[in-house]
């Protein structure tokens, strides 16, 4: 026979439960997701239907023809632009297949936050472009739509499209002062203009330093590994901070938090993700994968750990959704963009 403790336990269950509310809720982090996650009638959208947008935001097309960006304090945006890749294209497609990513939030339980009830926040579309066959035109389109976002004083969280883009995003974000940069990658991307062009996803932050919109002293360079390393000494000589994936398996995942949260200080930085960061057993779908990568988890924790420092953008680049037969790669791209939306949830005041 059940005990006096159990039957009294169970009718209190019963008491506060056997009307079936949903709407029974205590934690108030869990109520505000709440609000986000279900209608008036209590029901929640399904997954598989409807328009697919960047983490299921508001679609907004109209916001970048309006001077304060429709009001938004978050503007997701595609960068559908790969002419700047040196192994496989395909990375064009990477804003349409992490749209296509559904059930990504609205609750982050590690940092207690629904950023969609605490921002502004819309898919506003795609970067325009003149033409798809020009990479020179293709940076100035990104640098000139951009800052018209930071004109807005919005946030942009972008979608590439290859490495490339990261550049004129900068252009943009740190015209006005320079800022810190934490960018996960197996590769630095700071290598010389290489056949004649600046502008190819290996040398996007030499040339971003070279323009003074980002401070090296400032940057942290997470992930590195692979045969170009004799590529990167600019990454060096300029003052970053590298640290590469064979030093995961000394430093902890707290150290490397410590590390880059020391490195960024107090100003703001930006957030720059390529997916081949992880090792290619969880992000097949890219078009320079290196092994012996991150996993996503480790990914996710750096992230995390930057909470409530000032981000200014964050972008998620290189995920070609041909190569990626199980959609590992759409899916931790879009995890990680979220995981960037919450930070800027979070950011310092």
């Amino acid at each position: 026979m059940p005990s006096q403790d159990f039957a009294d336990r169970l009718a209190a269950l019963r008491a506060r439960y056997s009307n079936d509310a949903a709407d029974v809720v205590d934690d108030p982090a869990f109520r505000r997701a709440a609000t986000v996650a279900f209608n008036a009638q209590g029901r929640r959208a399904l997954p598989y239907s409807g328009v697919s947008t960047l983490l299921d935001l508001e679609y907004r097309p109209d916001a970048p023809d309006l001077a304060d960006f429709g009001g938004l304090q978050v503007a997701a945006i595609g960068v559908p632009m790969d002419l700047a890749v040196t192994n496989r294209a395909g990375s064009r497609l990477g804003p349409r297949a992490v749209r296509q990513v559904e059930r990504i939030g609205p609750y982050n339980h590690a940092l207690k936050v629904t950023p969609k009830a605490e921002l502004r926040a819309a898919d506003v579309g795609d970067v325009p472009f003149r033409s798809r066959y020009s990479l020179p035109d293709s940076i100035e389109d990104i640098a000139a739509f951009y800052a018209r976002v930071i004109d807005a004083g919005v946030l942009p969280l972008s979608v590439g499209g290859d490495h490339s883009i990261s550049y004129p995003i900068l252009r943009a974000v740190g015209r006005d002062r320079p800022v810190g940069l934490v960018h996960i990658d197996a590769h630095c991307d700071t290598s010389a203009p290489a056949e004649g062009s600046r502008f190819h996803h290996g040398g996007p932050f030499r040339q971003a330093a070279l323009d003074g919109v980002i401070d090296p002293k400032r940057s942290i360079q997470i992930g590195i590994r692979g045969s170009a390393e004799m590529l990167y000494e600019f990454s060096y000589t300029s003052g970053m901070t590298v640290i590469h994936a064979e030093d995961m398996q000394s430093l902890t995942t707290v150290a490397v938090i410590e590390r880059a949260r020391a490195v960024i200080g107090d100003g703001p930085f930006y957030l720059s993700l390529d997916v081949d960061a992880m090792d290619p057993a969880f992000t097949p779908g890219t078009g320079t994968p290196e092994v012996g990568g991150l996993t996503p988890r480790e990914v996710q924790a750096i992230i995390r750990g930057l909470a409530g420092c000032d981000i200014v953008g964050g972008d998620v680049v290189e995920v070609a959704p041909q190569y990626d037969a199980t959609t590992n790669t759409a899916q931790i791209g879009a995890a990680m963009l979220f995981e960037i939306f919450c930070l800027m949830a979070l950011r310092a005041a």
